[in-house]
């Protein structure tokens, strides 16, 4: 019964120890969360092909709209000897002006221009659905990011506890107050939570990894 009531205790400290945190809700930070996102957005790669493509969409509209000027040709004749008489009259002395147009042209350009505001219009839905989606992955990296550092801390505090426990065994069984089994399985406990701590500083650091990745920057040179 003694035995029982040992390791009864034991668990009740490691399982909850003093002034762990019992949800990660507190540590989440939305305004640092949108700064994460929009530095996601100005750094990742992908991000920039898409501002590209509306750049290059935006460009060709406003030329397909400006070839208007360019489907009519306009043309002169100078004739320093011509003059105006009754037999061969000429409105300005001197100079024959003419324009000259393609008929093909002036009916395909109207689709030109739709087909390139159309083109427009596909790049920058393209660009904000990819947005949509990087702030979906930025946020659930942040919100992973997050669980592996409560975990973290809340594994910290159980070693802590943990080894208290075994320093007051340890006390005990060297004063001949407590049995060697139980030192025995108080060491391993302690063994465990350290394995347990070492476990959670890998799944942080790989969630921090993964954050960094995405946002393309240091965690630590955001502000």
């Amino acid at each position: 019964m003694r035995f029982k009531n040992i390791f009864l205790c034991l668990f009740l400290l490691v399982a909850l120890p003093t002034g762990a945190q019992e949800s990660m809700m507190t540590e989440i930070s939305y305004p640092f969360l949108e700064k994460l996102i929009a530095v996601a957005k100005a750094n990742y790669p992908k991000a920039k092909v898409y501002d590209s493509k509306v750049t290059i969409a935006k460009i060709a509209m406003h030329k397909a709209k400006q070839d208007w000027f360019n489907i009519v040709s306009f043309n002169y004749l100078y004739s320093p000897n011509n003059s105006t008489t009754l037999v061969n009259p000429t409105l300005l002395n001197g100079y024959q002006f003419g324009a000259s147009s393609s008929v093909g042209n002036i009916l395909q350009k109207p689709g030109m221009i739709r087909a390139a505001k159309e083109d427009y219009n596909i790049a920058v839905l393209n660009q904000e659905e990819y947005n949509v989606n990087l702030e979906t992955i930025v946020k659930q990296r942040y919100f992973a990011y997050i669980q592996q550092m409560t975990l973290l801390n809340w594994k910290t505090k159980s070693l802590g506890t943990t080894e208290s426990a075994l320093t007051e065994i340890k006390y005990k069984f060297g004063k001949g107050e407590e049995t060697f089994d139980n030192y025995n399985r108080a060491m391993g406990s302690y063994s465990a939570a350290i394995q347990s701590k070492i476990e959670a500083e890998g799944a942080f650091l790989i969630a921090k990894s993964n954050l960094e990745e995405i946002i393309g920057a240091k965690l630590d040179s955001i502000k």
